[in-house]
């Protein structure tokens, strides 16, 4: 009797069991959504598993989920730094000092004792782009006077020193994997695309590095990711967008490419970016003209003045400017130590840079080195016979 009660308890627990297995089975089979592969009751992938171990381990939602898609775009917890760094901070160190001369016609006098007895020779003309590269001074009983590049002397009282902007752009140790750009302005991110959404209250000041992990369109207006939750319109922002492959018209590894409609230039060497900053190309009429050049001249520093308007309403004069790469009749890369409005268009067609950026590139650049000019936004006019010869 005791044997036969074991007996039949065991197989009553045996059944239950099979039954329950049963059961879970079929379950699994009947609420599995063949779509997505993922079975009801399975448990959630753990943050940070990329990769289910096996189809019903885990289910790839919410976070894990999440995480995914963000790593998609690029974002990754904890952040992966870009691959950049600042060139040698002493490129900015240059042998002038430089001044704005006031947009009065100004006296300029061929020695010291001209300059006291007051017997002017040249002057500089009317105009408000004037700067002069200051060699020596000398106390004298009508004041400080100040030699210029041309060696003659001029008065203190119609100068004023200016400091050199110190802007850098980066090298690169390999290509990017995400895109990036310099914040063109002090902007409060907005939590989603559109004019209308909330702004996150983070404050991002001009020239500041931002990554880029996506872009919307939201009414014709264009904007972009900058983290999670945070977007700007790309108006604000001058993005780096590396183009490796040599454009129409480039022979060889080596090039500058320069996009207008961003107001940045690249460097290639070799195939891959090795060099990113910011400029200021030509504004209206005076634009720089899109095309395929190549240097054909380089010198360390050099005296620019000329105009274009027939009053000469135009004028401009500067001195020493510095680090110069002529690519395009009068048109030319440069250092510019009166730009102070990197990232937006303002010049009479040169491309300025800020100039410890010319300093490098003037270093890197070679005679016969490419130039490519193009506008992504198709602003620019491309017609050869809209251009003159250029200038600063």
């Amino acid at each position: 009797m005791r044997t036969t009660f074991i007996r039949i308890l065991i197989l009553t627990m045996v059944g239950l069991v099979i039954f329950s297995l049963g059961c879970s089975f079929s379950v699994h089979a009947r609420s599995r959504n063949f779509e997505t592969g993922i079975v009801a009751n399975q448990a959630l992938c753990l943050p940070g598993q990329m990769e289910p171990f096996a189809e019903i381990d885990c289910a790839d939602l919410g976070p894990s989920a999440r995480l995914k898609e963000l790593a998609a775009k690029g974002i990754t917890f904890p952040a992966q730094p870009l691959p950049i760094y600042h060139p040698p901070a002493d490129l900015i160190n240059i042998p002038f000092a430089y001044a704005i001369v006031s947009n009065d016609a100004v006296p300029l006098y061929a020695n010291i004792e001209n300059a006291i007895a007051g017997n002017a020779g040249n002057t500089l003309g009317k105009s408000q782009i004037k700067y002069v590269s200051l060699y020596n001074k000398t106390e004298t009983d009508k004041g400080r006077v100040y030699q210029i590049a041309t060696y003659e002397w001029v008065s203190s009282e119609y100068i004023r020193k200016v400091g050199i902007p110190n802007f850098q752009g980066y090298l690169f140790k390999s290509n990017p994997t995400v895109l990036f750009g310099w914040a063109m302005d002090t902007i409060t991110s907005r939590s989603s695309p559109g004019p209308r959404m909330p702004e996150t209250g983070k404050i991002h000041y001009k020239y500041s590095l931002l990554h880029i992990y996506d872009t919307q369109v939201i009414e014709g207006t264009e904007w972009v990711m900058i983290g999670v939750g945070e977007w700007i319109e790309s108006r604000y922002i001058a993005r780096v967008l590396p183009n490796y492959t040599p454009p129409e018209g480039v022979t060889g590894d080596r090039w500058i490419e320069i996009n207008l409609g961003e107001q940045v230039l690249m460097v290639y060497d070799g195939g891959r970016l090795v060099f990113a900053t910011l400029i200021s190309s030509g504004s209206y009429p005076f634009y720089t003209q899109p095309g395929v050049f190549q240097v054909y001249k380089m010198l360390v520093n050099d005296r620019m003045s000329g105009s274009f308007e027939a009053d000469r309403a135009d004028y401009y004069y500067l001195e020493d400017v510095p680090y110069i790469l002529y690519y395009d009749q009068l048109r030319a890369i440069h250092g510019a130590y009166w730009n102070t409005y990197l990232g937006d268009a303002g010049s009479h067609g040169c491309v300025n840079m800020s100039v410890a950026d010319a300093h490098w590139i003037y270093d890197w650049a070679k005679e016969g080195d490419f130039v490519y000019v193009w506008d992504p936004t198709g602003k620019t006019p491309t017609d050869p016979s809209y251009y003159g010869a250029g200038g600063f």
